[in-house]
């Protein structure tokens, strides 16, 4: 892929215009590759595994469907002791987990163990206040018309919170890129490798502000992707 890159880039205008550093833009654009490649690996597994633990969270909080205080305070207390965490410890801390999963802690999918595994109490608690915002008088009503605790799951808490899950998405996908980052720092591969090795070890400035540029430009482009998205179903319900 950089070979290719560094083909194109070396017949256009970029090439005089960076002179010495047309490293530089192939460079950037696989560490760029590989940012989304684990952040989204990394959130489609943390909403595969965080979604349903949120649901539980709510579902067995007192005085709902599937009331349960034992399951509930164990399952709460676990999400916040991760939580509590700091990524970049967190990130250290797990690193014999992270070889025994991938064979190694260094690189692009070594990363996905530990960004996916500190995102789902974050996707967790989510997805708990995304159905806490739900009015109980529509569980109330499917109950009375004798749903079962699956049906209101899935007929009421999951359709009627689409709109706060999707902006929940794309405020993990957002963390997630900044975990990427402090990843980078121990050989995780992506934007934040790239800027720590030359744009921080070495002050490479010409390294830097473009890996910012594009950090910037993926966090506003997944923003603006969360609530176009958003915008769509709760427009559609009107």
């Amino acid at each position: 892929m950089s070979d290719a890159i560094s083909l194109v880039i070396s017949g256009s205008w970029l090439s005089s215009f960076l002179g010495t550093n047309t490293w530089v833009v192939s460079s950037v654009a696989v560490a760029t590759w590989e940012t989304i490649y684990m952040v989204g690996i990394a959130t489609l597994l943390s909403y595969v595994f965080g979604l349903p633990l949120g649901v539980v969270l709510v579902t067995t909080d007192r005085g709902h469907i599937l009331e349960n205080q034992a399951v509930n305070k164990i399952l709460g207390g676990i999400v916040n002791a991760v939580r509590s965490i700091p990524f970049i410890i967190f990130l250290i801390l797990i690193i014999p987990l992270t070889r025994i999963i991938v064979g190694t802690y260094i690189g692009t999918a070594a990363s996905i163990v530990p960004l996916t595994l500190a995102a789902i109490p974050f996707v967790a608690r989510l997805v708990e206040t995304s159905f806490k915002e739900i009015e109980w008088g529509l569980i109330e009503a499917a109950l009375s018309m004798g749903a079962s605790p699956w049906q209101v799951i899935c007929k009421v808490l999951l359709p009627e919170a689409r709109p706060s899950v999707i902006l929940g998405v794309a405020i993990t996908t957002i963390n997630l890129v900044g975990y990427s980052a402090m990843a980078g720092i121990v050989g995780g591969g992506g934007l934040g490798t790239l800027a720590y090795y030359h744009g921080y070890q070495r002050y490479e400035d010409v390294v830097m502000w473009p890996t910012v540029i594009v950090l910037i430009i993926l966090v506003q482009g997944v923003q603006m992707l969360g609530d176009g998205l958003a915008a769509r179903i709760t427009d559609k319900r009107r």
